[in-house]
């Protein structure tokens, strides 16, 4: 319900329960999950009552912005500090409740899509749906093809010890290249399907090349074109169909987590030791001769034990 009412995504939503941040009719929930009726609860965040859920007559609302530096990518600051945030920046007439999808760092630049969709944010953010989010990193120097080369093993083998700490089957694969040369700095496209905040950058700069910025251009089909820098519009019908039809589509690209995989990729399947066929049920392929039976055919001259039979003497 609090995903649906544009509070934030749903895993973020957990994690508010278990923080205590959430009341029903004053009193703090922190058990998931937890039931509460809409239309007669009384449900607060931080001591804010929540929006009306999208289901009972509002409207899901997808807004694009091009998020400038020393901005952060949150729908609310920490209690305390006023810094700006993205939802700051979005001056809807509505005034709706939205949340971002994705997370940027603070003195990353691009591309945000901040909605009140909590289903469709949660497909786009979640690894298990492999949907591409495509960033352009300037570097300072010259970056060679084999230094690409090691920068997207590099990558690939952080984001793997990261799965399984999470519990995901495997790491998604890395995708980089020069997109543009400049005299003194190189211009990377990395594509990724899963990472953490700020981790182009911090994988860059342990691999000795100084980052000058990351900007986020992409996200699935969704491009950021046409729009300057602190500037929002909202998304088109069009656009917000395509996201659908990639949340359906990537599956197959994504990660699985160990919940999603089958329970033969997971471990093999062998019969226990109670299971297990004893010697005498045991198949071997070919009947089993039984005693005073040759092994060898009707036609052999051996005997059962494996002996060559000897002539017999003619007695006179």
């Amino acid at each position: 319900m609090l995903a649906d009412a544009g509070v934030a995504a749903r895993r973020a939503c957990e994690k508010l329960i278990e923080e205590g941040r959430v009341e029903v009719n004053g009193e703090v929930v922190q058990t998931i999950p937890a039931f509460v009726d809409p239309r007669k609860d009384r449900i607060t965040v931080d001591g804010k009552p929540i929006g009306r859920p999208i289901g009972e007559g509002g409207r899901r609302m997808y807004i694009l912005l091009n998020k400038p530096e020393r901005v952060l990518t949150t729908s609310a600051d920490e209690p305390g500090l006023e810094r700006t945030t993205v939802a700051d920046l979005v001056d809807h007439p509505s005034k709706p409740r939205l949340f971002p999808v994705g997370r940027l760092g603070w003195d990353e630049t691009g591309l945000v899509l901040l909605t009140n969709d909590g289903e469709l944010a949660n497909r786009l953010s979640h690894p298990r749906y492999g949907i591409p989010k495509t960033y352009l990193a300037v570097v300072k120097g010259d970056v060679a093809d084999q230094d690409l080369q090691r920068l997207g093993k590099q990558m690939f083998k952080l984001q793997r010890l990261a799965s399984r700490r999470e519990g995901r089957a495997r790491g998604a694969h890395v995708e980089m290249s020069v997109f543009k040369r400049e005299p003194g700095k190189t211009t990377l496209k990395v594509v990724m399907r899963e990472g953490k905040n700020r981790f182009v950058a911090d994988v860059l700069r342990s691999a000795g090349f100084p980052v000058r910025k990351v900007a986020a251009v992409a996200i699935g089909p969704l491009q950021l074109r046409g729009l300057t820098v602190g500037s929002w519009r909202e998304l088109g019908r069009d656009e917000v169909k395509a996201l659908r039809n990639a949340c359906r589509e990537s599956p197959a690209g994504g990660t699985a987590t160990r919940r999603d995989r089958p329970a033969h990729a997971t471990r093999r399947e062998q019969p226990t030791r109670r299971e297990q066929p004893t010697r005498r049920e045991r198949p071997t392929g070919r009947e089993q001769p039984s005693r005073g039976e040759f092994r060898r055919g009707p036609g052999s001259t051996r005997r059962p034990s494996g002996r060559p039979s000897r002539p017999r003497r003619q007695i006179p």
